[in-house]
């Protein structure tokens, strides 16, 4: 151990080394050049022949000097290049030109460094450094070996060893500048002799108690922490390298040191203590790459006492210290400027904003401080103290993320962190409950397990409600950006804590605690609204308010699902949201009418959750008049109301969600009534008869009609989709349903004993009528094609019916497919097709539409189909023959009725063009 100490030290110093060496040859150079455009503009004079000299001067004056004459040995010229010194009388015209002339030379590259300076002045004494230790630690063992000197002896030498390495770097730095540290600075000759010198000592102090127990642990830990914080002294001299060999020396001191006896509280407060001195250096110097690795290693003390130390006290004290530390020493007050009122809020402004700032300090203290806390909840339910512990760890770390300017990433990964642990808290405490419930223990007493945990997440949302709202105070007019961050983090993390507390320990008929707590937070939000509003925060902080706008929301709503049940819920959130949009009168907030649009979606997942909003047992099975009149009802009603009130309002899109809803609100109020009216009272996931999908067809039929008549009045895309997307739904129910799965010849199902007023009437006859209605009705207002379909979807059923219907005349109630066909039968679907040809023919001439005599043509194509494959087969005697001869007449009647047709259109005007009639379809 005593030989492999020195090498993992330099090996750690050398790592730190390598950037730290390229960051400060990268400044030197930077430095250099401003210190020679600062020379040559200020004091320099130009040479008479470059400049002319427009002042009359006697002739017995000397002229100026020579550059070389002006050049003071107290300051030597950069670079070996001369410069020239300016009389006060220079004239501001040849000012104005040196000026330009050393600004077009200051950007001249920086000549490279050669090979034979980088491998003689720089890796030449760092291999020289590490020679030299390594040449301690050989001397020591060679003496060891030979038996020369005693113990006690070498140890002694070894120190002396590195306390005159120590001096020698120190000498070095003092003696050898400027020349020396001018020349080759990113040698690091002073820094490397003390980091040798530093590692000699850890080897020696460390030997002299683990090796040989010459000292006892108490005097080895304070002689390392001694010389650790001692290497952190010397490296602001030295420079950031220095500084991490000591941070890494002072943070390894513990492990180096065994006893008996360890204390938890000595350990971390000499943790805290080197983490403090390494943020005070960092402080003075600008670091940022060493103080990060302190956090680090802090954490990672702090994982490793956890695994097996039931004292959590000094770990949560000395992460706070950190946290502090952070907040008030480095980077403190520094941060990224913050954003003016007129920097627009977008996603790259904040990705900006979340990446300014020292970056790496920000995100190495919250993976610190957050890992342990989540460590700490691992401790058991019925441990109080962890969990106080990471409450007030997140709430720390969410307040120093508030105090700094920039600071985002404490901030958003403590309301992480905040999430994170009451689920994995909450998820704990549940198995616990399980398990213990299992073993017979008394349910009170489990249940009771719940109740500091619901009190601490409640307090925690409590903190961040009120560090978010007092940052929105403060900052909303200097960095709005910062602020609605905040905003999002206020509106949601409390309501998520309150809502996990209330799910895994809350009482679901009525919790008062859950309840009014969610009931003070939204109306403290909505206040804090108003008082925004006052300050004079719009237009700037206008997505801040609607964001606070949803989480006042969003508690409120939480309230009701607490202090209220079943249709009470549902309609309580209606009127919310109703409350929410009417609140418009009196603020033009942007964000008002989208909790109407947020409500009605609850109510439908309410409705999506329990179809009988009251529960299947206590559902009254009265028609119409039951819970399910109110419970859809009222909401439906209440979204037409709002679709209303907002038809002048700017925002198209929140006015175009509320029509949405409210049509589809409205239709399913219907529906479900009508499902139950039809099924006895009971709400069940049994297919529909057909003519309860009749109903919900001619629903959807009537809804798109609605939807059309308000496109015409009020234009708006979701009437004018809207009714196009009806329609299409009602065509698919139509050849899936209605001509398929639902259609009695294929299920059996009774049509009913009376002749025309039946089933059929219902399921095929009032559809198609619905449907050619809503074609005629559509025709120069929708799409040709959509036209067409609803069209041809009408004179289908009309065809389903007349078939159905001759079917039931000669089989009765029952018409399934498994009995079979009479021949009367097969004959009088002929005359029954024929005729529809007919009618159909007659009415696309009286109205002139295309789209009934190409139906007409299809039908009587099927029925000349039908004759001479089926008809010809199957019947015989006089009914083939009537069935032939009544064929002929027909199609001969056609054909004459075609002709005159034509003949009429062959009168008319020749500009006039059949296709382009304005009431073809």
């Amino acid at each position: 151990m005593f030989e492999l100490l020195p090498l993992i030290l330099i090996g750690v110093l050398f790592v730190i080394n390598r950037g730290a060496a390229k960051r400060i040859d990268r400044l030197e150079r930077e430095l250099g050049e401003v210190r020679e455009r600062l020379l040559r503009v200020s004091g320099a004079t130009a040479a008479p022949s470059a400049i002319p000299m427009e002042t009359e001067e006697p002739a017995d004056v000397a002229q100026p000097q020579t550059v070389a004459e002006t050049v003071t040995a107290e300051e030597p010229p950069l670079d070996g290049a001369p410069y020239q010194s300016a009389p006060a009388s220079l004239p501001e015209e040849n000012t104005e030109l040196l000026a330009t002339a050393a600004r077009g030379e200051a950007t001249a590259a920086a000549p490279a460094e050669s090979l034979e300076n980088l491998l003689g002045a720089r890796w030449a004494v760092w291999a020289g450094g590490l020679a030299l230790a390594l040449g301690g630690v050989f001397l020591i063992r060679y003496s060891i070996e030979s038996g020369l000197l005693g113990p006690g002896v070498r140890l002694t030498l070894a120190a002396l060893f590195g306390l005159l390495l120590i001096a020698a770097g120190e000498l070095i730095r003092r003696k050898a500048l400027p020349k020396a540290e001018a020349l080759y600075a990113n040698a690091m000759v002073p820094g490397i002799l003390t980091a040798a010198g530093a590692v000699s000592l850890f080897g020696a102090i460390y030997a002299a108690h683990g090796i040989y127990e010459f000292i006892g642990p108490t005097l080895a830990f304070l002689l390392l922490g001694l010389t650790a914080f001692g290497v952190l002294g010397l490296s602001l001299l030295h420079g950031q390298a220095l500084a991490g060999l000591g941070l890494v020396g002072s943070m390894l001191t513990p492990l180096l040191i065994s006893t008996t006896a360890p204390s938890l509280w000595t350990l971390f407060i000499y943790l805290t203590v080197a983490q403090l001195a390494t943020a005070l250096a960092s402080r003075i110097k600008g670091w940022l790459i060493v103080p990060a690795i302190a956090q680090v290693l802090l954490g990672l003390w702090a994982l490793v006492a956890l695994i097996d130390s039931a004292d959590i006290t000094p770990i949560a004290l000395s992460l706070i210290a950190m946290i502090a530390s952070w907040m008030l020493i480095w980077p403190g007050a520094k941060g990224e400027d913050p954003a003016t009122p007129e920097t627009p809020l977008s996603l790259d402004a904040l990705g900006r904003r979340m990446a300014s700032g020292p970056l790496a300090l920000d995100i190495t203290l919250s993976l610190a401080v957050l890992l342990p806390a989540l460590v700490m909840l691992d401790r058991g339910p019925t441990v109080s103290l962890p969990l106080f512990a990471f409450a007030a760890l997140v709430a720390a770390l969410a307040a120093a993320g508030s105090a700094r300017h920039g600071a985002f990433w404490p901030t958003a990964l403590a309301a992480m962190g905040a999430l994170i642990g009451a689920v994995v808290k909450s998820g704990l405490i549940a198995q616990a409950q399980v398990l213990l419930l299992g073993f017979g223990w008394d349910e009170t007493a489990v249940v009771s397990l719940g109740g500091p945990v619901m009190l601490i997440f409640l307090g925690l949302a409590a903190v961040f409600a009120f560090i978010g709202l007092a940052q929105n105070r403060r900052r909303f007019a200097e960095d709005p950006l910062f602020a609605t961050v905040w905003a999002v983090i206020v509106a949601v993390l409390p309501v998520m804590l309150t809502t996990i507390s209330f799910v895994f320990y809350g009482t679901y008929a009525r919790d008062w605690a859950h309840g009014l707590f969610a009931l003070g937070l939204g109306a403290v939000l909505l206040a804090a609204c108003e008082y925004l509003y006052r300050q004079g925060v719009l237009p700037g902080f206008r997505r801040g308010i609607d964001v606070l706008i949803l989480g006042s929301f969003a508690a409120f709503a939480l309230m009701l699902h607490c202090l209220t049940d079943g249709v009470v819920t549902t309609i309580l959130l209606a009127l919310l949201g109703f409350a929410y949009l009417m609140a418009t009168r009196k603020r033009a907030w942007s964000g008002l009418p989208w909790m109407m649009a947020a409500a009605l979606v609850g109510v439908l997942f309410r409705v999506f959750w329990d179809p009988t909003l009251v529960g299947p047992d206590a559902l009254s099975r009265t028609p119409i008049l039951n819970q399910l009149l109110p419970g859809y009802g009222i909401p439906a009603l209440l979204a037409l109301l709002s679709a209303y009130e907002m038809r002048n309002w700017p925002g198209l899109r929140v006015r175009n969600a509320l029509q949405g809803l409210a049509s589809l609100l409205g239709l399913l109020a219907v529906a479900i009534l009508v499902r139950h009216a039809m099924n006895g009272g009971v709400l069940n996931a049994s297919a529909p008869t057909l003519g309860e999908q009749s109903i919900y067809t001619l629903l959807v039929v009537g809804l798109s009609g609605i939807l059309m008549t308000l496109d015409v009045k009020s234009p708006s895309p979701v009437f004018r989709y809207g009714s196009m997307v009806a329609g299409g739904i009602a065509i698919l129910q139509t050849v899936s349903l209605h001509l398929g799965v639902l259609n009695p010849y294929f299920s059996g199902e009774s049509t009913g004993n009376w002749p025309l007023i039946n089933l059929l009437l219902i399921g095929y006859l009032l559809p198609g009528l619905a449907y050619a209605g809503l074609a005629f009705y559509a025709r120069d207002k929708r799409p040709l094609p959509y036209v067409i379909l609803l069209a041809l979807s009408g004179a289908l059923l009309g065809f389903a019916w007349v078939t159905l219907t001759v079917r039931r005349f000669w089989q009765g109630e029952f018409i399934a497919y498994w009995k079979g066909f009479e021949q009367a039968e097969t004959y009088s679907y002929s005359v029954a097709w024929l005729a529809i040809g007919v009618g159909l023919l007659a009415l696309g001439s009286r109205f002139d539409a295309r789209s009934l005599r190409i139906a007409s043509a299809v039908i009587v194509m099927l029925t000349v189909a039908k004759v001479f494959l089926i008809d010809m087969a199957n019947l015989e005697g006089v009914l083939r023959a009537l069935s032939f001869i009544g064929l002929g007449f027909v199609l001969i009647g056609i054909g004459l009725f075609y002709q005159r047709i034509l003949s009429g259109k062959s009168s008319r005007s020749p500009d006039v063009d059949d296709e382009e009639a304005p009431t073809g379809i």
